[in-house]
């Protein structure tokens, strides 16, 4: 075995308007993005060529403002689309309503998307999200009743804790671990 250096780490390219649209268009076929994740993206690659080249960073940042809101513009980017889109994904998976609200104003959504998304995904789920959510999250991770019954007296605490550090509250997580099979979840409680 021989003693290498490790691999030179390449330099940053120097942004150009033309660099920053193919990024944004490479970044967008393989993504789907609200406009300020896609600007935050752009500016790491400017905040990159700021170091390495001594870019303008104002300059730059005015480029990718232009950008995002011509592609705004143009139906490229649109929040509520976005937020309608995370919020279904998410909730299918199993994340709480305060969990998408997380993630979404993360990928920096604003408010006013974020409640109209949640509002519309409740209005078409049947009953009550959240609990639809829980179910779907214990189905993935094998919590309660979806655990060989004979472990699962065992593991009612953990299952409780896995399903509150998800994001949902006491009552319906309680709801679904203690449902007696996957089918009684919409049953039991309340």
């Amino acid at each position: 075995m021989t003693d290498r250096p490790p691999p030179a780490r390449r330099e940053p390219r120097r942004v150009t308007p033309q660099y920053l649209e193919n990024a944004a268009l490479h970044y967008l076929e393989r993504f789907a993005s609200s406009a300020e994740n896609l600007r935050r993206v752009l500016m790491r690659k400017v905040d990159r060529s700021v170091r390495a080249h001594g870019t303008d960073r104002e300059e730059a940042a005015g480029w990718v403002d232009a950008l995002v809101a011509r592609y705004r513009t143009a139906g490229l980017l649109n929040d509520t689309a976005y937020a309608d889109l995370r919020a279904g994904s998410l909730h299918r998976r199993g994340a709480s309503t305060r969990a998408i609200r997380e993630k979404l104003a993360a990928k920096g959504v604003g408010r006013a998307e974020v409640d109209a998304a949640l509002e519309r995904l409740d209005a078409d789920t049947e009953g009550d999200p959240d609990l639809a959510a829980a179910a779907a999250f214990a189905r993935r991770r094998r919590l309660g009743p979806f655990r060989p019954a004979e472990a699962r007296a065992d593991h009612r605490d953990r299952d409780l804790a896995a399903l509150g550090r998800a994001g949902f509250d006491y009552a319906t997580a309680r709801r679904v671990v203690d449902a007696e099979d996957p089918d009684a979840i919409a049953d039991t409680g309340a």
